[in-house]
């Protein structure tokens, strides 16, 4: 899965924040395109706005592996000064349907 992002570094920013909370990481980039998830292989993308016009939201839910992980993925949200929204707007959550 790819989003576009109206400002790629901002988006990459974000992710790069996040998603070490769940286990994810920056695994493959390409002049106008980021592959995130859990090495060896990427399964998010983030690129360079290129088609259509405006802005559609997207909610994006990333599986965490347990609570703890969901309570740090949001922090680093937060720090990074998102309320779990990614820089163009995108709802952005981790998920764990386990119970505690």
């Amino acid at each position: 899965m790819e989003i576009q992002c109206s400002d790629l570094a901002a988006s990459a920013a974000f992710y790069e924040a996040v998603l070490p909370a769940i286990g994810g990481a920056r695994i493959m980039e390409f002049d106008v395109a980021i592959g995130y998830g859990i090495p060896p292989m990427p399964c998010f993308w983030i690129g360079e706005h290129r088609t259509g016009q405006g802005f559609r939201e997207t909610h994006i839910a990333f599986t965490a592996p347990n609570r703890a992980a969901v309570d740090a993925f949001f922090e680093a949200a937060r720090v990074a000064g998102a309320e779990v929204l990614h820089p163009d707007g995108n709802n952005v959550e981790a998920v764990c349907h386990s119970p505690e």
